[in-house]
């Protein structure tokens, strides 16, 4: 099978260039971070993170196409940090407040406005890892419609989480609306990202078993016994509701477990390939 030309040699980082996740990692870090007396630092790693991102595909990755997410990336928060730089200490202050679910609600348009033009954002991260030959095909579409619905429907949630915070409990730093929710959203995605295509290429006949619940399940279990943690330090909630998240996270945790030592060791671990590979 002809293999994908112009992914230049650049490793473990180059692949990880060509994933969307990392395009979105400027959005995760400014939504993670901005907040009160955060502006600041939010808007300026994301735009620092966002240019080393630029940079770096262009260098490693000579020949692969420019993303619609790259220069979203770059474009949104050089505007959003100008804006914050020249705005009145009032407006500052809206930006502060209002600025992630700003961001969250800019993703969401960027990726439902690119399914609507037939151009879903993931599509030009998933052309760099197969042949050219399936660029049209019903599996690859359909695996980057879906992946990208997910991220616009994660950011759907962190930013209506953010502004229940914001406007109904008047709490930007609420532990609950302002981080749990949000990066609880965000991880399924990122979860859902590595596991729908094997679930697809497994029905496709290709060979492939296909992948286990447990590896979609693993992240957000893995998030439940500290979100019942900090939530008793923090005292986010009754303290039967937090001990009964980090029961519930050790429950899960040793069914997973014995999930996985009774699978036997080639199911859930499908071959993986790069360039060349098929869907």
């Amino acid at each position: 099978m002809k293999a994908v030309a112009g992914t230049a040699p650049g490793g473990r980082l180059a692949a990880a260039l060509e994933s969307p996740i990392v395009g979105m990692s400027p959005w995760i870090i400014f939504s993670v971070l901005v907040g009160p007396g955060r502006f600041e630092l939010a808007v300026g790693l994301a735009l620092a993170v966002s240019v080393a991102l630029l940079i770096a595909a262009r260098m490693l990755c000579r020949g692969t196409s420019l993303k619609i997410l790259e220069v979203s990336d770059v474009v949104f928060f050089a505007v959003l940090a100008a804006v914050g730089a020249a705005s009145s200490p009032g407006t500052h202050a809206w930006l502060e407040t209002y600025a992630g679910e700003i961001s969250n609600l800019a993703l969401v348009v960027i990726a439902f406005g690119s399914m609507a033009v037939r151009v879903p954002f993931t599509v030009q991260y998933g052309r760099e890892r197969v042949s050219p030959e399936y660029w049209k095909s019903r599996e690859f579409l359909r695996i980057n419609y879906v992946i990208t619905g997910v991220w616009g429907a994660a950011f759907l949630v962190a930013a209506v989480a953010g502004g229940f915070g914001d406007l109904v409990l008047h709490n930007a730093d609420n532990l609950w609306t302002a981080w749990i929710i949000q990066i609880a959203a965000i991880v399924t995605a990122l979860s859902f990202t590595e596991w729908y295509p094997q679930v697809v290429r497994s029905r496709k006949g290709t060979g492939e078993p296909p992948p286990p619940v447990r590896n979609l399940l693993i992240p957000l279990a893995g998030l439940i016994i500290p979100v019942g943690v900090v939530s008793l330090i923090f005292d986010a909630a009754a303290s039967w509701f937090g001990v009964g998240l980090i029961f519930i996270g050790i429950i899960l945790a040793r069914a997973i477990n014995k999930d996985a030592e009774m699978t036997p060791p080639s199911a859930g671990h499908p071959r993986r390939g790069r360039s060349n590979r098929r869907l």
